[in-house]
């Protein structure tokens, strides 16, 4: 029997601990016992090591060498009528275990979808710490926050906010800003490759701003919506088809409500009811467009094991702003016979 018996962290560990890693976080302020012991002994074992008011909702069995046998719930030890009966027998093999290396990111899906309990941290088999209620919370705080960041297009911060310099947060953010700033060139391309169009009919760049807007923002929120529904492991990319069915339809929704928006702005234009019907017509092709493409990348780079989360809402934005410029032009081509 022992309470908190193992060393500090770094040196049940070993080496020197990242910041990401579960190691980071455990604890090592858990109770563990022989399997041998009664149900009365270790209902007072208990007892003579609790800390404070806080009753922990498992205890550990284990063996002479520390090594994990199963999971003892409190309740299911109080509850026990016979006090001779040998812990082992009340005991549960099912549970869920992390390793102190194990990657923040994989433990906080983990957590998020199956787990709200303590867990244990086991090293070749042995106990050597927990994660209780606060060492999940700071885990699971410090993973969104990062994922927070990545979406913005900013690498996370590794201090307080209001403890960075200047210079810190321009390291942060300078190489995903200059890297949407190269990507962002090939909309002047697209625009360059139709300026023929866009002499013959000018109006058509009066809307440019709306349908590029509109097709970044409905990527952002779906983007965003995934990248949380993959955290919480509620989805995966063989749930693609799912997704899609779920998407297409709401975003064709959402491009007829803002359609009739952009034909009363059309109609205040004046600019003619050919220039209105390519703006609604691309406002949903973009849209379902958004939706494909949103839906697909956060899903397809999770199997590839990169965090979805780097598929910021800028990068999203950035996309769309060419391909959507792509699909207006040829719209118009299509519906405005003169520019053919």
């Amino acid at each position: 029997m022992h309470y908190s018996s193992q060393p500090s962290t770094v040196t049940a560990v070993g080496e020197k601990i990242m910041d990401h890693a579960v190691a980071y976080y455990m604890s090592d302020q858990y109770i563990a016992i022989s399997g041998a012991l009664s149900a009365g002994d270790a209902r007072q074992y208990l007892l003579d090591h609790l800390t404070d008011n806080a009753i922990p909702p498992q205890i550990y069995i284990v063996d002479k060498d520390n090594y994990l046998e199963g999971l003892l719930s409190v309740k299911r030890l109080f509850t026990e009528d016979n006090a001779d009966v040998p812990v082992a027998s009340l005991m549960t093999r099912d549970y869920v275990a992390v390793a102190p290396e194990q990657d923040r990111e994989q433990v906080a899906e983990m957590l998020g979808n199956h787990l709200n309990g303590p867990v244990p941290v086991v090293r070749h088999a042995k106990l050597i710490g927990e994660l209780g209620e606060r060492e999940i919370a700071a885990l699971l705080r410090d993973e969104y926050t990062e994922d927070a960041q990545r979406q913005g297009a900013s690498l996370p911060l590794d201090e307080p906010y209001l403890s960075s310099s200047p210079w810190r947060l321009w390291r942060k953010r300078i190489s995903w800003l200059m890297l949407l700033f190269v990507a962002e060139a090939y909309t002047g391309t697209v625009l360059k490759a139709f300026s023929d169009e866009l002499e013959a009919a000018i109006a058509l760049a009066f809307f440019i701003p709306l349908l590029i807007g509109t097709g970044g923002n409905s990527g952002t929120q779906i983007t965003s919506t995934l990248v949380r529904a993959m955290a919480l492991g509620e989805v995966s990319l063989r749930n693609l088809p799912a997704v899609l069915r779920k998407e297409i339809p709401t975003s064709f929704l959402v491009a007829i409500s803002i359609g009739l928006v952009a034909w009363i702005r059309a109609w205040i234009l004046n600019v003619g009811p050919q220039v209105t019907l390519v703006v609604c017509l691309t406002l949903i092709a973009i849209t379902i467009w958004t939706a494909i493409v949103s839906s697909i990348i956060p899903l397809l780079l999770k199997r590839l094991r990169i965090d979805p989360a780097v598929v910021s809402a800028p990068f999203i934005a950035t996309f769309i702003d060419g391909t959507g410029l792509i699909i207006y032009f040829e719209i118009a081509k299509l519906v405005m016979h003169d520019l053919g």
